[in-house]
């Protein structure tokens, strides 16, 4: 049988200090490792499929650990929910072969960034989208996106200490669209760089308010200085929507 059980995990990311574990708060390794060793009693090593920053939510995270033998995936998945806090939930669990690395073998991931476009405070509607107060030209703001269609060095929208590794990286759908007061980002690509899509909303939104012309958003791409775009909108703004794989981890479960 299969050591390996595969997680999707939605989680609300306000009051956690991003994916990864962290020595002075709760992230969502931290509190999924927590929950599994009060399931099983042991204590196992989680893999996130996808990194994400403090304040960052999820809809199709994907966690993966080695362990729970005697656990079916229904009551894994069951088990995980009862231990979790309640900003943290397993929505499927699957166990995969040994073998399938859910980092690697990732083919693309979809984030996308929402942004609540209003002068009038929202409360409920800015918990997961960050408020920009001017008017915003989705269009412009949409055709600058679209530039990042391809196969480009986007290093100018990585971290500034994003050095020494290939910031290389292929995009395969990005755009701006507008539904009311809400305008949303969304971009698919292979992988990202350190606060890469918030870096691009910071300079998305120059671009919305007119202070950045598309042509001029575009450029970015040939400068090759981590940190150049920006300045990096809040991670409240940024969920992680969906990791694809070749084939669903579903198919994986049925065939061991």
């Amino acid at each position: 049988m299969a050591t390996k059980v595969a997680l999707i995990i939605e989680y609300d990311g306000t009051r956690l200090l991003g994916s990864q574990y962290q020595s002075r708060g709760a992230t969502v390794q931290s509190e999924l490792e927590a929950a599994i060793e009060r399931l099983t009693g042991e204590k196992l090593r989680v893999l996130l499929s996808s990194r994400t920053d403090t304040g960052v939510s999820a809809q199709g995270q994907v966690a993966c650990f080695r362990g729970a033998a005697n656990l079916s995936p229904e009551r894994v998945m069951g088990g995980l929910n009862r231990f979790l806090p309640d900003d943290i939930a397993v929505k499927a669990a699957y166990r995969i072969p040994d073998s399938l690395d859910v980092r690697r073998e990732a083919v693309s991931r979809e984030y996308v960034y929402r942004i609540w476009n209003s002068p009038v405070p929202s409360p409920l509607s800015e918990r997961f989208r960050f408020r920009v107060g001017p008017h915003l030209d989705e269009k412009a703001m949409d055709a600058a996106a679209r530039m990042l269609a391809g196969t480009h060095d986007l290093a100018a929208f990585g971290s500034a200490g994003s050095t020494g590794k290939s910031t290389v990286r292929s995009v395969y759908e990005a755009g701006v669209s507008r539904e009311g007061m809400e305008v949303t980002f969304r971009m698919v690509a292979s992988s990202f760089l350190t606060h890469q899509i918030r870096n691009t909303v910071g300079a998305l939104i120059k671009v919305g308010q007119g202070r950045m012309s598309p042509e001029e958003f575009g450029a970015l791409l040939e400068v090759k200085k981590p940190g150049s775009a920006g300045p990096a909108a809040p991670g409240k703004g940024l969920c992680l929507v969906k990791i694809n794989y070749l084939r669903d981890l579903g198919d994986y479960n049925e065939n061991i």
